[in-house]
């Protein structure tokens, strides 16, 4: 049984800079994608003749929890006006996706699984009480098809088999029949073992296979978390033993894994797929939820903080299919991709770069996260992320008001009808804790709240430190942002269509040719931070909300061979070509070309 479980968009609502994030998302692409998309536009899921598999479940997964946090009724109703056309065509076996029952056996279930999942989010975001049976009737003929041997696990469902859990717990939660467990078993029979992949994740051979595949890996982080209790299976961490032998090979400094698409080695100048960033941090947050252990938390709070802004434009109608850590240009490479299995353009920013499943998964992120803010245990509530917003759950309402993570304070207002715990996670890297202006040690805050008002501040301290990367580099990191060298750039509009798909203004592809030098490396260990105001777009480029001073020298780095917009893995030369320098780091999630792991140059190199 997990530890804590999450509120739903009827008890928790965005304010300040997350409510903001979340506008300029449903003003950007994700709140868009219906109209300019004809891969969601005109899908098979809805009567038309594009797409009608992964694309269209994979946008209102994060599209319904986008609208119903914001209570936007125009977002709802074009949320509604989808499922209802998915739950509309279901067949009377149960069956609801769009393929004929001759074609079944030839069809990647990972769809159903998708479906399935999808439809328990819209159930939890509006309360539909007709919605629970539709997921009933998706997996029982599921089960009937699987267990009768019609149709196997194969392709992306096998590799994905856990995923269906999300919407399995929910089942057995409400109905508790024994054929869900069935289904459970069967799943995990017909599916992957990844424990048999680890050797092929040591020494990466740039070949695209599912078992390497960085989306799948993200997904299969919390596959014990979330599938133990059903299978009847003792829980044994699966995820952070297969999560350090990642790390140690393909490791980031964001706290993610280079996959572009399947895993990348240590390389600062490989990619990320946007589609991992945010399955990363939806295992993070089930992780947290089942363990109650900081670890995935603090973990989540990286990524979300850093690489998820990080592959979006501030106006959020453009991405990346995957971000480099050192990105010196988002161009397209005239010879070869930069990439593993990528192709060249993988890295530009747009609205469809290299392929589409990125744009349509990736509007998941940040509503989840902010659904991820607070979660609720027997009697006991716990703020699990320090985001700015409003929780009221039956009888008691927290509002926590915040700047986390640019500023390091936060003020909780408590007004309750009841008794109940209230824990605070404490961030393990805070120093100098004080609670309601007293020193306390640096641990989670854990107290009783009693009927009536109370209020509780709490701040900390953050220091800016060097954290060591592979091969002699080093990262800023202050808190849960890191910070980058930020490289001015000209934006080159460009505007086209491709296989049916139009790249209109503001929709379009996006390239960012470097104005400012890159190639230097930390002089001094010593840092100053500077808190600015958070704007209207929070992750700005020429505004962002916190700085860092620091001393750098310009080295000879070096471009990988035979590309012009790449840099080496590491420095070719770590003597210093300039005296120490005073420049401006930004978060990483602000800087769209930008280094972040450099080495320390002495006066000699």
């Amino acid at each position: 049984m997990s530890k804590w479980s999450f509120y739903t968009s009827k008890e928790i609502k965005p304010q300040g800079w997350l409510r903001r994030q979340l506008e300029i998302q449903a003003e950007g692409l994700s709140g868009n994608l219906h109209k300019i998309w004809p891969d969601v536009r005109d899908s098979a899921w809805i009567g038309g003749n594009r797409e009608g598999w992964e694309r269209v479940p994979y946008w209102l997964d994060g599209f319904i929890p986008l609208a119903y946090l914001l209570e936007d009724e125009e977002l709802i109703a074009d949320a509604k006006k989808y499922i209802d056309a998915i739950v509309n065509s279901q067949e009377e076996d149960g069956w609801i996706c769009p393929c004929k029952k001759e074609k079944r056996a030839r069809y990647d279930t990972w769809a159903v699984q998708l479906i399935a999942k999808t439809l328990t989010v819209y159930y939890e975001c509006s309360g539909d009480e007709s919605i629970p049976r539709v997921i009933y009737r998706v997996l029982r003929n599921f089960y009937e098809l699987l267990e009768s041997g019609e149709i196997k696990l194969f392709g992306w469902a096998k590799y994905r088999w856990f995923e269906t859990f999300v919407s399995l717990n929910f089942l057995w939660k409400k109905y508790g029949e024994d054929w869900i467990k069935d289904l459970a078993k069967i799943l995990k029979n017909q599916g992957f073992d990844y424990s048999t992949a680890v050797e092929s994740w040591k020494k990466p051979k740039h070949v695209w296979l599912r078992k390497t595949h960085i989306v799948n890996i993200a997904m299969m982080l919390k596959s014990e978390a979330v599938s133990h209790t059903l299978l009847g299976e003792k829980y044994t961490d699966f995820a952070e033993r297969m999560r350090e032998i990642l790390d140690r090979y393909n490791g980031t400094a964001f706290e993610g894994f280079t996959g572009d698409e399947v895993l990348s080695g240590i390389d600062p100048s490989r990619g990320t797929e946007l589609c991992a960033v945010v399955e990363q941090m939806y295992s993070y947050e089930h992780l947290f939820a089942y363990t109650g252990e900081n670890k995935w938390a603090e973990r989540l709070e990286s990524i979300g903080f850093n690489a998820l802004p990080a592959t979006l434009t501030e106006d959020m109608r453009a991405h990346q299919y995957v971000q480099m850590v050192n990105q010196i240009a988002c161009e397209r490479t005239m010879i070869m991709a930069p990439f593993s299995t990528n192709g060249p353009e993988a890295h530009i920013f747009g609205l469809q770069p290299n392929y589409g499943c990125c744009t349509a998964n990736f509007n998941q992120g940040w509503p989840k996260f902010a659904l991820s803010a607070f979660m609720r245990g027997e009697n006991a509530v716990i703020n699990a992320l320090m985001l700015p917003c409003v929780l009221r759950d039956n009888g008691i309402t927290v509002t926590l008001e915040t700047d986390y993570p640019f500023k390091n304070k936060a003020r909780y207002i408590i007004d309750s009808q009841k008794e109940v715990r209230f824990i605070i996670r404490i961030p393990s890297f805070a120093r100098n804790l004080k609670v309601n202006g007293e020193s306390a040690a640096t641990k989670d805050i854990e107290t009783a709240i009693t009927p009536g008002h109370s209020e509780i501040t709490v701040e900390f301290d953050a220091p800016a430190r060097l954290k060591e990367r592979p091969n002699g580099l080093y990262a800023l990191q202050a808190g849960s942002l890191l910070f980058s060298l930020p490289i001015k750039y000209e934006k080159k509009t460009v505007e086209y269509t491709r296989r049916g798909v139009e790249r209109r203004f503001p929709y379009c592809d996006y390239r960012f040719i470097p104005k400012t030098p890159w190639n230097y490396g930390f002089s001094d260990v010593d840092f100053e931070i500077n808190y600015n105001e958070i704007g209207n777009y929070p992750f700005s480029e020429e505004n962002p909300p916190v700085t860092v001073k620091a001393k750098m020298r310009k080295i000879d780095w070096g471009l990988k061979f035979p590309y012009k917009t790449v840099c080496r893995k590491t420095p070719k030369s770590r003597k210093p070509l300039s005296p120490p320098e005073e420049i401006g780091l930004c978060p990483y999630g602000c800087a769209k070309l930008r280094m972040t792991e450099m080495p320390i140059v002495g006066e000699n190199g």
